[in-house]
């Protein structure tokens, strides 16, 4: 009969626990296939407050998988493991189907103290976001953190070959790991690529901001600073945070808040363990942004002149014609004399027309 539930098999040497291997259980297998050997079990069926039970009749989940991690050469991150086992929808022999998800989760860290002068192995188990018991190398054996943890801890350490495994593991797992790695992780180097460009906000005509782009460097500690004129500013500096690329490298955004006059000097300054001596990027203001500038000022100086002479021409011009058109009244001048009674539509080749008959003024 086939066991229920859900297998996960880490390697091709793993293969299905038989029902006759682990009694009424669920569970996982390394070793070989011919000689099956229980190293997770899930037993009965889940509770509200606790989710499944679990235990560990041969040693620990993440012990084992730390285990198999390292049998198979692989470096799983900068000296810590991390594994995690999801029961997701597992149905319990009854053929009820569970509610809710349940989590299980081990770490393996190591802790370095200059280089592996002191090493530190650290082993964790978490249920359901909650750790509940641990091992760590400096206190020699597991603690429980939680009540739940405390049947496992007590267990795991009346087992010698398990406290003798998980003290070995400072050597066997870390100082491994920290010699396989130490070449193209902890030793590993790439140079920044700098460039400083002018950037303005939308409501301004000219530069305001000065921006330092460092891309493409490792480690991530970086130090970046700007300088004017040779002073060190620090007031009008923002930075973003040191973003990952996803390729192992870093890159960072440092602006500065100025806007820059002709004859000012900036420098942008770049310390990284890559580095033999820091970069240091330079910017002035472009001479034909300078001359654009001036340009753009003796531009609009003469065109407010024309501007200014037009207004003027066209307040004298009105007052002179003003004058004019009163013909000197109220100043003693000679007034124009009256209009003759005339009836110019009479006028035939530039002569008066005599009057129409009836039409004679008396």
């Amino acid at each position: 009969m086939a066991p229920w539930g859900r297998y996960w098999n880490t390697s091709a040497a793993w293969d299905k626990c038989q029902r006759e291997s682990c009694g009424d259980r669920f569970c996982l297998v390394t070793g070989d296939a011919a000689q099956p050997r229980c190293s997770l079990v899930v037993t009965g069926t889940p509770s509200a407050s606790t989710g499944w039970s679990l235990a560990l009749p041969g040693v620990p989940a993440p012990l084992i998988l730390c285990r198999a991690a390292m049998g198979s050469g692989r470096i799983l991150g900068a000296g810590a493991v991390l594994v995690a086992l999801v029961v997701l929808g597992a149905r319990p022999a009854g053929g009820e189907e569970t509610k809710g998800f349940f989590q299980f989760l081990g770490t393996c860290e190591c802790h370095y103290l200059n280089g592996t002068e002191r090493v530190r192995y650290l082993d964790t188990y978490i249920y359901n976001r909650q750790q509940y018991a641990h091992f760590d190398s400096d206190v020699g054996h597991y603690v429980a953190d939680t009540e739940l943890g405390k049947p496992d801890a007590d267990y795991w350490n009346s087992q010698p070959e398990i406290l003798e495994y998980q003290r070995g593991s400072v050597d066997r797992f870390c100082r491994h790991n920290y010699e396989v790695s130490d070449t193209y992780i902890l030793h590993r180097r790439v140079e920044p690529k700098v460039r400083v460009s002018p950037m303005q906000s939308s409501s301004l005509p000219q530069t305001d901001r000065l921006a330092c782009y460092v891309t493409g460097f490792y480690p991530a500690e970086i130090q970046v600073k700007w300088f004017k004129n040779g002073q060190e500013e620090t007031k009008h500096v923002v930075s973003t945070d040191v973003i990952q690329n996803g390729d192992w490298t870093y890159q960072v955004l440092v602006m500065l808040e100025s806007t820059p006059q002709h004859g000012d000097t900036y420098e942008c300054h770049v310390q990284h363990a890559s580095l033999k001596s820091p970069i240091i990027h330079e910017w002035v203001l472009p001479a034909d942004a300078a001359r654009g500038k001036m340009l753009t000022g003796v531009g609009g100086l003469v065109l407010g002149l024309i501007f200014l002479a037009l207004g003027l021409f066209l307040y004298v011009r009105r007052k002179v014609s003003g004058r004019g058109a009163g013909g000197g009244v109220g100043l003693g001048g000679p007034r124009s004399p009256p209009a003759l009674p005339l009836t110019w539509s009479r006028c035939v080749a530039g002569r008066i027309a005599p009057p129409a008959a009836g039409n004679v003024p008396h």
